[in-house]
């Protein structure tokens, strides 16, 4: 597939949030099992929310939002049709070059998913915890800086 192709943006309208929706149910709530209420959370409403496309179809999506800890980076789903592609790819690059780099970046992955976090630059800090059911490990974004 050429890169083009795929297309990721940050969602602006109601219907491209739908969109959004739909495929974190498809993949977290159908496909893995999560409950609605732990997947659909409150922090959804002051989260920075992004949408990939392929031809034009809603692939993927992930949202971020700033904590006491940094920036927090979350929902990174994309649907199976599409995987496989370089969606997950961009919608991480996507993230990576719009958060402030002064700010840690970090995220819990799924421990099965770790070594794609571990090519997009994260390394795993501390134990295994579950959410959802679903074994996780924190990851924090390693920064290349231009001094070294």
């Amino acid at each position: 597939m050429k890169p083009e192709r795929i297309q990721v943006h940050i969602i602006e309208s109601d219907d491209e949030l739908t969109q959004a929706f739909a495929i974190r149910r498809e993949v977290f709530i159908i496909g893995q099992a999560v409950d609605e209420k732990i997947e659909m959370d409150a922090f959804d409403a002051n989260a920075t929310h992004i949408l990939a496309t392929v031809d034009g179809k809603p692939a993927g999506t992930a949202r971020w939002r700033i904590t006491g800890e940094g920036s927090k980076l979350e929902r990174f789903a994309v649907l199976d049709r599409y995987r496989g592609l370089g969606v997950g790819r961009r919608l991480v690059d996507f993230v990576i070059q719009r958060i402030d780099p002064h700010l840690p970046a970090y995220l819990n992955s799924q421990v099965a998913v770790i070594p794609f976090y571990e090519k997009m630059g994260f390394v795993v800090e501390g134990p295994v915890f579950y959410e959802a059911d679903i074994p996780h490990r924190r990851m924090t974004l390693v920064r290349q800086s231009g001094s070294e």
